[in-house]
């Protein structure tokens, strides 16, 4: 089932979570404030999970529909071309979060790249086991001595665009469901009306002649004294 209303929020919120993640990858850059050589940087950085994965490829995914909202596909467009097109972004926005969940993970537990005092820059926590991981250390974040906090600037930054990357993971394999439901079943709500194959499936369980009764019912969005006639459902069937 459709809901534009659902869709709309979803859309709303996907969009400010993709900003908040090209944000968060961006000042990865810059840890501390601090302008570092490019060879200094942390190396997952560099793969852009924030600006590809939880941003580009999320953002592309709210452009389906050409300008009509995220609901459009489902509600009245009967190619079978167009109702997949959406699923296949949303499929793709699905692939971008998994993206940026892997990285965040694999940058939190191999840590920053930072100089230990000696004048060089390494990894110092990259080989440490799980249970010694200096994520559950704290007093062993003093090992980076340049640039300064490096560690604390990592570990929150890496958080949020793993956080950021797990909901838009969510949010995006619930379009890709709700997409291929209606593929499936074909129905769709929009502004209380109920789908031609719904409508149908009603007008089976009663006699054709009943709905011939139905006429001249006057509508709220005619001028009083001016009757409309409704065509019969019953003239659906030839």
């Amino acid at each position: 089932m459709c809901s534009e209303t659902g869709s709309r929020y979803t859309g709303m919120l996907l969009l400010a979570l993709a900003t908040a993640a090209i944000v968060a990858n961006l000042l990865l850059y810059f840890p501390n404030g601090q302008v570092l050589e490019p060879a200094n940087i942390t190396d997952f950085v560099w793969f852009f999970h924030g600006f590809l994965g939880a941003g580009l490829l999320v953002t592309l995914m709210l452009l389906r529909g050409g300008g009509e909202d995220c609901c459009a596909h489902r509600c009245g467009v009967s190619t079978a071309r167009s109702m997949l097109f959406p699923v296949l972004l949303a499929i793709q926005g699905t692939v971008g979060a998994v993206y940026c969940v892997v990285i965040s993970s694999l940058g939190l537990l191999s840590g920053p790249f930072c100089d230990t005092g000696s004048g060089n820059y390494t990894y110092p926590f990259r080989n440490g086991s799980l249970e010694d991981n200096y994520l559950f250390n704290q007093p062993t974040w003093t090992t980076c001595q340049e640039p300064e906090h490096i560690v604390l600037w990592n570990v929150v930054l890496f958080s949020i665009l793993l956080g950021i990357g797990m909901v838009e993971a969510m949010l995006c394999l619930s379009q890709v469901i709700s997409g291929l439901c209606d593929i499936y079943c074909g129905t769709c709500i929009r502004k209380g009306q109920v789908s031609a194959s719904r409508t149908w499936e009603f007008s089976s369980h009663f006699p054709p002649d009943l709905f011939h009764t139905i006429s001249l019912l006057p509508s709220p969005h005619t001028p009083r004294g001016k009757p409309v006639t409704r065509k019969c459902l019953s003239k659906c069937r030839t």
